[in-house]
C-alpha cells in the first residue's frame, strides 16, 4: 500500500510533544506518548524524528517563538528615544501574562539543556538572537547583562509565583542600562553602585 501524503504529520506530532510536556513534564515525553497524542503511528515519530533528543530540539525551537512573537507583536526598539527599560519590561510583563502553561513549558524544556547536551545550541539561541536585537540601542556587554536580568526576572516570577511587578522591573533594567547623560559609571534610572532589589524579585526597603 503506498504511503498516504500527510504533509502535516511532522507538525502535529511536534504539537504533540509540547501538549505531553505541559501535562506530564519532560519525563513523561517519549516516542510512544508523542505518537499517541498525535494519533499516529509510533513509526511516524521515529521517522521524523530519530531520536527523543531531535523531537526535544524541534519542541524547544518551536516554544522559543513564544516570546519572539510577543517582541515583534510590540515593536518598540526601532525608536532610539523610546524607554528601552520600559519597553523590555513590558515585553516580560505581555508574555507572563499569556498562557502560563505554555510558559512553563518553555522554561521547562530550556533547563533541560542541562543534561541533555543536544539542547544547548537551540536554548542558547533565545539569549543570542534576543542579545542581537538589543544591541543597537546599548552595546553586546550591556544587552547580554540585560537578557541573563530578563531570563532571572522571569525564572523568579515562575517559581515564587508571585505576581509580575512591570514597574520593578522597568526599574531594575534601567540600573544596567548606561546613562549616556550621566557620564562614566552612571546609570538610567537609578544611581551608580545602586542596590538592584531583595531576593525572589522583590525591591530594597
Amino acid at each position: 500500500m503506498a504511503r498516504r501524503y500527510d504533509p502535516g504529520r511532522r507538525q502535529r506530532i511536534i504539537d504533540a510533544a509540547i501538549r505531553v510536556v505541559g501535562a506530564k513534564g519532560l519525563s513523561g515525553l517519549s516516542h510512544r506518548s508523542a505518537a499517541a497524542e498525535a494519533d499516529v503511528p509510533l513509526g511516524s515519530t521515529t521517522y521524523h524524528f530519530s531520536t527523543l533528543d531531535e523531537l526535544m530540539v524541534a519542541a524547544l525551537r518551536q516554544a522559543n517563538e513564544g516570546f519572539a512573537k510577543v517582541v515583534a507583536a510590540r515593536g518598540g526598539l526601532e525608536d532610539p528615544a523610546a524607554d528601552l527599560a520600559g519597553e523590555l519590561a513590558g515585553w516580560m510583563g505581555e508574555w507572563l501574562a499569556g498562557d502560563r502553561t505554555g510558559v512553563e513549558l518553555e522554561y521547562e524544556l530550556y533547563l533541560a539543556a542541562l543534561r541533555r547536551p543536544a539542547l544547548r545550541p537551540v536554548a542558547a539561541e533565545w539569549a543570542e538572537d534576543l542579545a542581537a536585537l538589543l544591541t543597537p540601542r546599548t552595546d553586546p556587554v550591556t544587552a547580554r547583562a540585560l537578557v541573563a536580568l530578563m531570563d532571572g526576572i522571569c525564572l523568579q516570577v515562575l517559581l515564587t509565583d508571585r505576581p509580575y511587578d512591570e514597574g520593578y522591573a522597568r526599574d531594575v533594567l534601567s540600573r544596567v542600562i548606561p546613562d549616556r547623560d550621566a557620564g562614566a559609571g552612571g546609570w538610567a534610572g537609578g544611581p551608580a553602585g545602586g542596590s538592584v532589589g531583595g531576593p525572589a524579585g522583590e525591591p530594597d526597603t
